[in-house]
């Protein structure tokens, strides 16, 4: 009695803390949708979004998405064809190099390639005849291509994966009875792989419509206004209007569950169950000299995606004056310098101790709830699993537009809005989900036999989870502190919104010496930002892989 008594109270404290963490700011965008003056106007704002220039923005948002998925899948679906079906799929490492543009922060790969592409910038610095082409850059297109090199990661690995787990079977069934490689592909291939891409290229849809840096650099440069950058305006310029922001979010969260239904229910009408089991083969496709065009198409798409970007960021960095062009004798630390004689120090150190805290509160968080979620199947365990994973599937500004209205509110005496609190609240909700996957990823492997072994030898339940299930969960805690922590230190939206007057983070700071025009400041902080970032990932992994050596003992 007294067990069940306490596993009620885990529930109902686990519900409380998201509800308040989750629910009631989201809560809140809809109900300042409805009363953005304090009294029920019903549906009456939601009339001023006929607007021509909300849809205008609506427009501009769903056709910056559509053209986003069509680039990242132009860019990943040969790839993951060549990975999954011919002999490169050998070289594993080509997984890991592909996976840097999507942990490149979004709005640092916007600028550079704006630094590349810009008028004397580096591109026509180093071919001339590009200055008839680069002009072309700065419109819907560039803004395609550089949000499709960001996310086409994130797709190439779904249909990798997708196109694995479609055993050879039937294609060395069509090749017996005559069917050409075309025929094969059209009636076995593409019907078994449909419904995994549609998750992809939901997913993909879903994360350009809430994306804000690239929107907010390139396309706020080029006069193309989307949903994220209107309602990042409405909440930092004067006048403020959090009804707008609110309005414009629900508009957003709107489109994204609406997507949402509509991959659910393809998925649904397209399943098709794969073929699995012992002895199932995988079709291998000999590649012989077209290995050339293979690897050369490799090497052009990272180059795009990782080359062009850290480029820019290296090297203005490292120059002296960008007009003096790329030369030896313009080479310079002086930037770098600079940034730790400025303010530049405070603010990679506030993202560095932030991100910490966040990371390992999201890490606290995360072992409670997943734990609570995989004891049980009942009705509050699947409530908590929804509000714990439900930031990951709404846009990032509006989860932080709810956190403004949550705790900026009258009524609410917490005292956490405008202070540093607030940063580590917000980058701990956002990025809880990373946690809590890892964890109940790891956590659903684990067998029962050691935990009966302790109990039968008299440990109680607080020794059984520090001796036992604790270090079982450490490399899935490590990975999530990881990924949180990663993200925290790049997070702009939320930083921008909410940090406290005279508080930079790394971020922030980036974003303002470029609005500023001192992009070499900016980008030298992008490059010791990265490279600590990378370093302290490095050491994370190594605790991470002893971790896991001393689970498999």
């Amino acid at each position: 009695m007294w067990n069940k008594a306490i596993q009620h109270g885990n529930k109902l404290a686990a519900i409380t803390v998201l509800a308040v963490l989750v629910l009631f700011p989201l809560t809140l965008i809809l109900l300042q949708s409805v009363m953005p003056d304090q009294q029920f106007l019903g549906i009456a704002p939601f009339l001023e979004l006929t607007d021509d220039k909300y849809v205008s923005i609506l427009i501009n948002s769903i056709l910056l998405g559509l053209g986003v998925v069509a680039g990242a899948t132009a860019l990943a679906a040969p790839l993951a064809f060549f990975m999954a079906r011919t002999s490169l799929g050998r070289h594993r490492w080509i997984d890991i190099v592909l996976i840097i543009p999507f942990m490149t922060p979004p709005y640092i790969g916007a600028m550079g390639w704006m630094l590349m592409m810009q008028r004397n910038g580096y591109a026509e610095q180093m071919l001339p005849l590009l200055k008839n082409v680069t002009p072309y850059f700065f419109s819907y297109f560039g803004m395609v291509l550089v949000m499709s090199l960001h996310l086409f990661p994130f797709i190439y690995l779904i249909m990798r994966n997708t196109l694995e787990n479609i055993g050879g079977r039937l294609e060395e069934a069509g090749i017996v009875h005559g069917g050409t490689f075309r025929y094969r592909l059209r009636k076995i291939v593409i019907p078994l792989f449909a419904a995994g891409y549609s998750m992809g290229a939901l997913l993909v849809f879903v994360k350009t419509i809430g994306e804000f840096g690239t929107p907010v650099t390139l396309g706020n440069r080029i006069g193309f206004y989307v949903l994220t950058s209107e309602i990042h305006r409405y909440a930092s310029t004067w006048p403020i209007d959090f009804g707008k922001a609110a309005l414009l979010s629900t508009l957003l969260l709107s489109v994204s569950m609406t997507v949402w239904y509509f991959q659910q229910w393809f998925a649904n009408r397209r399943h098709v169950k794969v073929v699995t089991g012992k002895g199932q083969t995988k079709a291998i496709y000999p590649l012989g000299w077209k290995s050339i065009f293979v690897w050369g198409y490799l090497v052009f798409v990272l180059l795009l995606s990782i080359g062009v970007p850290y480029f820019s960021v290296i090297t203005t960095a490292l120059l002296k004056v960008q007009g003096n062009g790329l030369a030896l004798d313009n080479v310079t630390l002086a930037h770098i310098i600079e940034l730790f004689a400025s303010d530049g120090k405070k603010a990679l150190w506030n993202s560095v101790w932030l991100a910490s805290i966040a990371a390992t509160v999201s890490a606290a968080l995360g072992i409670w709830l997943a734990i609570l979620v995989m004891k049980r199947n009942g009705a509050a365990e699947k409530v908590l699993d929804f509000l714990s994973l439900a930031p990951n599937t709404v846009p990032g500004i509006v989860m932080v537009v709810g956190l403004i209205l949550f705790w900026n509110a009258a009524w609410n005496t917490a005292g956490v809005y405008n202070t540093w609190m607030m940063l580590v609240l917000t980058y701990t909700v956002l990025y809880l989900p990373f946690t809590i996957q890892n964890i109940k990823a790891l956590y659903g492997q684990l067998g029962q036999s050691m935990f009966q072994a302790a109990k039968v030898s008299g440990a109680s339940a607080f020794f059984q989870f520090r001796t036992v299930l604790l270090p079982l969960l450490l490399p899935g805690i490590v990975a999530g502190w990881m990924m949180s922590f990663t993200i925290s230190m790049r997070e702009l939206v939320g930083s921008l919104l909410l940090r406290p007057p005279n508080m930079h983070t790394s971020a922030t700071f980036i974003y303002s010496q470029f609005e500023q025009g001192t992009a070499a400041v900016g980008m030298a902080m992008a490059l010791v930002s990265v490279g600590l970032t990378t370093a302290i990932l490095i050491v994370a992994e190594q605790i991470k892989s002893r971790s896991q050596a001393y689970r498999s003992t």
